[in-house]
């Protein structure tokens, strides 16, 4: 049995070939993370982005965006940049403007002037601590917060009674003068809860019966009374959320930068007993930690 070849016309052949050597743009990430994927927040907000968002990602570190973001974008095919930490965030700003930018994993929103950006940040508003007090904790009347100015401004909208310390002796001194409070709500700033700061803030709360509320699971582990924790897959789907809309062409510059919408709850319960602070049966199924 004799067999027949196909004979494939030359300009077939050449056009197959071509083909081949070019990227597919079907393949391109049309949205690029900067993220340290080290970070376990950082994994469990690409978590939530994938979620809500169902396209290709392209996740890169702070490295190799400093090493030339802009010709990563322009190699995937990027229409939307997600940059998570500070780090990331400059170099993004960087970008053209035509770029959407969103950010997260910053503790308060950065001034920011550049066009098409916007982003959530990760500091607990004082609301949602009031909005659990009234719900829940009736004993307390009265809360105090401690924070410096900006925090204040941004986070606390009027909502309990503001103490303003530009350092960590203000925080300190201001600690140890409080009395007439029920409770006292630190905000979240890396240059005045340092750990030192953080071990006065405790002795003064234990000494005087005033329970603290903290920003994170470990103020609650060391003594804290409660903390409310962003939750990190959710701030996932915002992101992923904004990013649909910026890839529709929605100017997502003109939404302003938010705060969380969902969080954790954290308890120490021996803290609530040494306080004599009845905290409801409702409360400690909802918290997502209760210790010790």
């Amino acid at each position: 049995m004799q067999m027949r070849l196909k004979v494939v016309p030359l300009f077939s052949l050449a056009v197959v070939l071509i083909t081949a050597l070019i990227p597919s743009r079907s393949l391109a990430a049309e949205v690029l993370v900067v993220a340290d994927t080290q970070l376990r927040p950082a994994m469990e907000i690409i978590s939530g982005i994938k979620k809500s968002l169902g396209r290709s990602l392209k996740i890169i570190p702070p490295e190799e965006a400093r090493q030339g973001l802009k010709s990563v974008v322009e190699k995937e095919g990027t229409r939307v940049v997600v940059a998570l930490g500070r780090e990331a965030l400059t170099e993004a700003l960087t970008l053209p403007s035509h770029i959407p930018v969103i950010f997260d994993m910053v503790v308060v929103p950065p001034i920011i002037t550049r066009p098409n950006t916007t982003g959530f940040y990760l500091a607990t508003p004082v609301r949602e601590y009031t909005d659990l007090i009234r719900k829940h904790l009736r004993s307390i009347r009265q809360l105090a917060v401690i924070g410096s100015r900006d925090q204040l401004t941004l986070l606390g909208r009027g909502e309990g009674m503001a103490y303003t310390v530009r350092d960590t002796s203000e925080f300190v001194a201001t600690m140890r003068r409080l009395d007439a409070t029920d409770a006292i709500l630190l905000l979240p700033d890396t240059s005045l809860l340092t750990t030192a700061a953080l071990g006065e803030a405790y002795l003064s709360s234990f000494r005087k019966g005033i329970p603290l509320f903290g920003v994170s699971e470990r103020n609650v582990r060391e003594g804290a009374l409660l903390a409310l924790v962003v939750d990190m897959v959710n701030v996932g789907r915002l992101i992923g959320d904004a990013a649909a809309k910026a890839l529709k062409g929605d100017d997502i510059g003109q939404l302003p930068p938010s705060p969380p919408r969902k969080f954790d709850i954290y308890l120490n319960t021996a803290t609530a007993r040494r306080m004599k602070i009845k905290i409801p049966d409702e409360m400690v199924r909802m918290a997502k930690r209760v210790y010790p």
